[in-house]
């Protein structure tokens, strides 16, 4: 089988990346970075979900040392309660500063060294307007600097295949594809249960609501 970097974050976008990367004949390692970020809950659940994939896992531990974000630093509020127009507005506090430009740049050495063709990464169109290393532009721009900063030969490919999806339309491959939903975790907070009020769990809930279909996370026996 072809080998396949993926970056699991423990949430539903890249629980349904691995998943689809499984799906187009890929045998997937799972990158997972610890990034001092402010809790250990959706490494708990990247673990999980790859070894319900039965995916090897790699974990990447490193700090942003400089970076200025409401995910790093337990001193900055999270955004809540916002509105779904306000969280489509500017670059929210929850914005890692360059960070899929650092995890894809890791994941292609990786690949590299793994004699692996191919990089896959859950971003989407819903963080279109908050991140910009999110953007199509960005993986575009990547893919190049890939080709002529790696050999020749190793032909590293980067997929970003819900790049255009919105959330309910990923939760629906998602459940299509058989992926553990149920072991994700998206809420910024990191408490013991979801918060139901950062962007992040307004945005899943939202998805589940019109999708007419329970979130299995709360089905867990």
């Amino acid at each position: 089988m072809k080998k396949a970097v993926v970056l699991l974050s423990g949430g539903i976008d890249s629980a349904v990346t691995l998943y689809l990367a499984r799906e187009r004949g890929f045998r997937p390692t799972a990158l997972v970075f610890d990034y001092g970020q402010r809790h250990s809950k959706e490494i708990i659940a990247a673990k999980r979900i790859a070894k319900k994939a039965r995916a090897r896992q790699k974990i990447v531990k490193f700090d942003f040392p400089l970076a200025s974000s409401a995910l790093l630093d337990q001193k900055k509020r999270l955004p809540a309660n916002r509105s779904f127009s306000e969280i489509k507005k500017g670059v929210p506090s929850t914005y890692v500063p360059a960070r899929n430009l650092i995890f894809l740049s890791i994941a292609a050495s990786f690949a590299e060294s793994q004699r692996a063709h191919a990089v896959f990464i859950g971003a989407h169109s819903e963080d279109y307007s908050g991140y910009p290393d999110c953007r199509r532009g960005f993986f575009d721009a990547f893919q190049k600097a890939v080709a002529r900063g790696t050999k020749a030969s190793s032909r590293i490919r980067i997929y970003a295949p819900l790049v255009d999806k919105n959330k309910k339309e990923i939760i629906k491959t998602g459940l299509r594809l058989g992926a553990p939903l149920r072991l994700t975790w998206s809420c910024y907070a990191g408490g013991k249960a979801p918060c139901h009020r950062c962007d992040s769990c307004l945005f899943r809930e939202r998805a589940f609501r019109e999708l007419g279909v329970n979130d299995p996370y709360y089905e867990k026996s």
